[in-house]
């Protein structure tokens, strides 16, 4: 055991405790979670060095000892845990009458330590920034190793979402990693059977829109289905699945508020606009419609009946497509209808033009 006592200094896994309490108490300083966790990666790795200037015989006495399988993602066991670190007190002054002995909390087990550094090397493989998925989601270091496994086994062979779709994934929702699978499985039950989602089509669905693997079904995703099929009458919703994380009050009614009332349209040719377009309500007001609504009333002064009749209309750009091609027509002394004049390809538009 002389030669392990070279692999494994003194005072490196009681460093290695001290790092396990920093990042079980990760704070909002980026940069200290930074260096605990590449610190702690370090004394991880070189604790159990992958090349060794040792000899095959000696190599082969180290694995025996430590029960260190040939797989390098294979769990490590000590069969001595490590001695405690040695903590040095200044003696009272002689100034003090009296002296407290302060209570030190008992380093965490090795074992624990392992699952963590597993755990982060674990969540390493991904390739996302480790800083702002643990601080953006901390629950991610609670949740044990076995369960973020289970739940990305799930997501790549049930719902068969590649290994770039998992990553973004994560990126975007790392809650989904903490969430009890049966959430998740109820979540694509409802997809498949309530909001009738192709079987084949089910991870295009996740990939487009994760954040419905965590909306609740009851309070969100169920109610929004209902509002959209039986006050808009959208009957293709499994074609509009990115709206269902949406919020009926917060999103959908303002803008059918807006078009009601701001605009003056009435209320059945409101909700028309949004059965033929049901895009519309991801649309800003203030960003989108509110601006392209002034241009088509003020500029060009067109009646509200063309809008209504064409809702996409707030789905092209103002800078590139409308107002450009809007004073062509112009200068042309040529009217359009909306769609031709915007849906047609430059070609097209051009012999429009030119006749």
């Amino acid at each position: 055991m002389g030669h392990l006592n070279t692999l494994i200094a003194p005072g490196v896994l009681s460093r290695l405790h001290l790092h396990h309490l920093q990042l079980l108490h990760l704070s909002d300083d980026s940069l200290s979670i930074r260096r605990s966790i590449a610190t702690t990666r370090h004394h991880f790795r070189s604790l159990f060095p992958t090349k060794c200037d040792v000899n095959l015989r000696h190599r082969k006495t180290m694995q025996e000892a430590l029960q260190i399988p040939s797989t390098p993602t294979a769990q490590l066991h000590l069969l001595t845990p490590p001695s405690p670190t040695t903590v040095h007190f200044r003696p009272p002054s002689s100034a003090s009458k009296t002296s407290i002995s302060p209570k030190l909390s008992p380093p965490p087990s090795f074992r624990s330590t392992e699952e963590l550094q597993e755990k982060l090397i674990y969540l390493d493989s991904f390739e996302i920034d480790l800083i702002p998925l643990l601080t953006t989601h901390p629950p991610l270091l609670s949740t044990t190793l076995s369960h973020l496994k289970s739940t990305v086994s799930f997501l790549s062979t049930t719902i068969l979402l590649p290994q770039p779709a998992v990553r973004r994934l994560i990126y975007i929702c790392p809650q989904v990693l903490t969430l009890p699978l049966t959430s998740i499985v109820s979540t694509i039950t409802f997809l498949l059977r309530e909001a009738h989602v192709h079987t084949d089509d089910l991870h295009q669905v996740i990939h487009r829109r994760p954040r419905l693997l965590t909306s609740d079904v009851k309070t969100r995703l169920r109610p929004t289905l209902y509002f959209l099929q039986g006050t808009i009458g959208i009957s293709g919703v499994n074609k509009h699945t990115h709206l269902l994380t949406c919020s009926v009050e917060d999103k959908f009614l303002s803008r059918i508020e807006y078009f009601h009332e701001i605009m003056g349209i009435s209320y059945k040719d409101t909700i028309l606009m949004f059965r033929r377009f049901p895009s519309l309500f991801c649309y800003s007001i203030k960003d989108n419609i509110e601006p392209k609504f002034k241009y088509l009333a003020v500029e060009m002064g067109r009646e509200l009946r063309e809008m209504v009749e064409f809702p996409q209309y707030f789905s092209f750009s103002l800078e590139k497509r409308i107002d450009p091609r809007h004073r062509r027509c112009v200068e042309r002394g040529v009217c359009l209808p909306l769609p031709m004049m915007l849906r047609s390809s430059e070609r097209r538009f051009r012999d429009k033009m030119e006749v």
